[in-house]
């Protein structure tokens, strides 16, 4: 079940509600949200928000809809109160997005929807007895001018409990649980992908005789409405890697969400230039769980990889070569001038001998 984490601040003896981030995870199965006990000896709340129909919740760890454009559905979540104590939760609808670590968040509280958070109607809180499981209905309004496309939100249920922070100071938190609500308005659905910002840098390996590497980075931009997941390749000097790497985090863009990438080649060897290629293979995501593929969007860049260290080994080579070849040269003329002096002796003794 998705959970919202722990969020504090700290409050100037007088206790105010907090406006903190509600984070939402994705799990197959209910977690529950512990808010311990604290420093004034509060009783711990431990609850769960899942998505549910008339009767308790159905199995479903999101609400996910296909509506028209001033369309009206109905639904329902459930709260569970896994307590001792009966507990009033304050109930919130925010428009929602997805982080840079692949979870997904809603607006806090300080901030104003502006989409499909506000096509959401719910009661503003609920009061569970200890051990019970209340059932919310909820309601979805599609203005008549909802564009089509994927649009995405969140249902939260938070309590607020009171702790002492230091100094003695009062510490309000907030504890959030929740789940997705998106929304896929019909219409003409034109899922659109590019990349841009595209830089690459070379690092040069401290031994001249072991390849560097290239640092690629791109930013992936959702430019169509709908859901896409970011994935595709790196190619340099010869060399390949994928992105996300197959133990990375999935990253999955709403319409209009930019997401900044990091690549890393590894053993690519200084060429001065370096061609490097982001090869993007965005996946649409659907309703019903399938996928397809969009044609590829290519984006290229060189990378500079001038090869000094190697350079400065063949300098160094070249200077040993150098004074070895003039070293014999001077040798050559030493030895020459040395026979030349010998014949010019033996010259001049041979006239001695032959004058009369």
């Amino acid at each position: 079940m998705p959970e919202f984490p722990h969020r504090t601040t700290v409050l100037h003896r007088v206790l105010l509600v907090a406006a903190l981030v509600a984070t939402l995870t994705s799990a197959s199965a209910p977690a529950f949200a512990d808010d311990t006990d604290d420093a004034a000896g509060q009783p711990t709340v431990r609850w769960s928000v899942t998505p549910a129909d008339e009767n308790g919740p159905d199995g479903r760890t999101a609400v996910e809809l296909d509506v028209d454009p001033g369309e009206t559905v109905s639904d329902h979540f459930a709260v569970r109160n896994v307590s001792a104590d009966e507990v009033t939760f304050r109930l919130t609808a925010a428009d929602g997005f997805y982080t840079r670590t692949g979870r997904f968040d809603i607006l806090p509280a300080d901030q104003e929807s502006v989409d499909s958070g506000t096509w959401i109607s719910i009661p503003d809180e609920v009061t569970v007895a200890p051990g019970a499981t209340v059932v919310v209905p909820f309601g979805i309004a599609v203005p008549e001018t909802a564009e089509p496309g994927d649009h995405a939100a969140g249902i939260t249920a938070s309590v607020l409990s009171v702790q002492t922070g230091d100094g003695g100071t009062s510490v309000g938190v907030e504890s959030r649980v929740g789940f997705r609500v998106l929304t896929r308005v019909t219409g003409e659905i034109a899922p659109a992908a590019a990349v841009t910002d595209l830089g690459a840098q070379y690092a040069l390996s401290w031994n001249p005789f072991r390849p560097g590497e290239i640092t690629v980075t791109f930013d992936v931009v959702n430019e169509g409405n709908t859901r896409l997941i970011a994935e595709g390749a790196v190619e340099a000097g010869g060399r390949s890697v994928v992105f996300p790497a197959e133990d990375g985090i999935r990253q999955e863009l709403l319409p209009g969400d930019t997401r900044t990438l990091t690549a890393v080649v590894e053993d690519v060897w200084p060429l001065f230039v370096v061609p490097t290629t982001v090869t993007l293979s965005p996946i649409v995501v659907t309703m019903d769980g399938e996928s397809s593929t969009l044609t590829p969007v290519v984006a290229s860049v060189p990378a500079w990889a001038v090869p000094w260290p190697q350079l400065i080994i063949l300098a160094g080579l070249a200077l040993v070569i150098w004074a070895v070849l003039r070293g014999r040269t001077r040798s050559r003329r030493r030895i020459d001038a040395l026979v030349a002096e010998a014949r010019e002796a033996g010259r001049r003794e041979a006239e001695k001998v032959d004058a009369p």
